[in-house]
């Protein structure tokens, strides 16, 4: 067939794949990394959707913010639905992902939820007196050394780290009511970092139902519906291995962070 100039233009979901754990680093997804792949998705052409493809056990809470925050400004900037398809986990940060969304669609065995915020670390001050080692530290100013590890935990310390968490449990659980409304059930342990699986997410608002990506794509913007996808590239050097352990540390990781929800 000839290129008619005046037949109307298939249509189009653009899909931004957001796979792995959110942290401000070099590997695994943040804002800076993922800020041009979400701008490229809402410029190029005119999608009737942006597709979140999520696959997340969580992590860094700013990062989150960040990329959930540059979504939504996008989608009202150009008045496009976004709607996101949980695979395997959206948990915590993920889940945060998931409710910059207008819908949220999950399988039968997705794990959703997690609302809730952790810090977690290890107390070394007996280990390293175990082998005579002596831990010198010197500041200016009385917090300078605060939750330092090689030493004995302080209350005040401790007090302070809890403030700061729920804090930032606070502006969590203030986004996905602010994002899920009125569609949010009423669990004990909603916002006390539970999760749900599959049609009991659903139960519980956190999820508007059970579906994937292609079908409902094709069964909302019709068969002819072709998919755009855009996901953070590795870099050159990186792809021929001159970042191996670089790769191996973020793939330990990212197991680690996996395996809190048995996956």
């Amino acid at each position: 067939m000839r290129w008619n100039p005046f037949a109307p233009p298939t249509p189009f979901v653009a899909v931004i794949r957001l796979q792995g754990a959110i942290a401000n680093a070099s590997r695994g997804l943040d804002d800076v990394s993922l800020a041009p792949v979400i701008e490229k998705a809402f410029a190029k052409g005119k999608p009737k959707a942006i597709a979140l493809q999520i696959n997340s056990p969580g992590g860094s809470p700013v990062q989150s913010s960040l990329i959930a925050a540059r979504i939504r400004r996008l989608a009202e900037e150009k008045n496009i639905p976004v709607i996101a398809f949980v695979e395997d986990v959206a948990a915590s940060g993920g889940y945060w992902l998931a409710c910059a969304a207008d819908e949220i669609y999950i399988d039968r065995g997705s794990i959703v939820g997690s609302i809730g915020v952790i810090s977690a670390g290890f107390g070394l001050h007996e280990a390293i007196s175990n082998y005579g080692v002596e831990r010198r530290v010197h500041t200016a100013g009385d917090s300078k050394s605060m939750l330092d590890p090689f030493k004995p935990e302080d209350p005040e310390d401790v007090a302070r780290l809890e403030g700061w968490l729920s804090e930032l449990h606070d502006f969590f659980i203030d986004h996905v009511k602010t994002r899920r409304g009125d569609k949010l059930g009423d669990a004990p342990g909603l916002f006390q970092g539970e999760v749900w699986v599959g049609n009991k997410a659903v139960e519980q608002g956190l999820a508007d139902g059970i579906g994937h990506l292609v079908p409902m794509m094709k069964d909302r913007f019709g068969d002819k519906v072709r998919f755009r996808r855009y996901a953070v590239k590795r870099s050159f050097l990186s792809r021929f291995g001159a970042a191996i352990m670089g790769d191996a540390v973020a793939a330990i990781e990212d197991r680690v962070a996996f395996a809190r929800f048995g996956l």
